[in-house]
């Protein structure tokens, strides 16, 4: 696991794509799925990437990329009660599930949102990814409220969640 750079945008764009469609693709029109991975530019990763209010983690084995976390600045409708950070994706290739990685990325996660300052982390994960809500449970997030996450004009429903730092 490492730090990337900016060089690393269209590897972390592919294995986002990769990632979401393999995970959720079954659940959308094509038409909605290719809008929302479309507006998932290299370029928006790159300057992603270069934003110090960003913090990325790359998971590689063998050198191929295999996953990957974003935390970022406050964007999702809560209100927090300090200072807070947001996970905003946290994807593993299916290949790599059950090996631990997830685990040891999330370990990164928390220990990054701590390091910056932030009192509480928020997340939103898909309401029927009960395997997701389950993993981010066991690190002692809770449910605080329903979220309207939109794949092109699909509307899905999340549910918000919160872990105490």
């Amino acid at each position: 696991m490492r730090n990337p750079t900016v060089a690393d945008a269209e590897a972390i764009a592919a294995l986002m794509a990769d990632c979401f469609t393999a995970t959720f693709g079954s659940l959308y029109d094509p038409a909605d799925l290719a809008s929302f991975l479309d507006a998932l530019t290299v370029e928006r990763w790159r300057a992603e990437l270069a934003d110090p209010a960003f913090a990325f983690l790359l998971a590689e084995d063998d050198g191929a990329a295999v996953g990957f976390a974003k935390l970022g600045p406050h964007a999702l409708p809560v209100t927090p009660a300090g200072a807070m950070i947001e996970l905003r994706q946290l994807y593993l290739r299916g290949s790599q599930q059950g090996s631990g990685l997830a685990a040891r990325m999330m370990d990164w996660v928390i220990a990054t949102a701590r390091a910056r300052g932030a009192g509480e982390l928020f997340l939103s994960v898909y309401v029927d990814n009960h395997r997701a809500r389950r993993f981010y449970e066991r690190y002692g997030f809770e449910e605080i409220g329903i979220y309207t996450f939109m794949v092109g004009n699909h509307a899905d429903e999340d549910h918000l969640m919160r872990l105490a730092l």
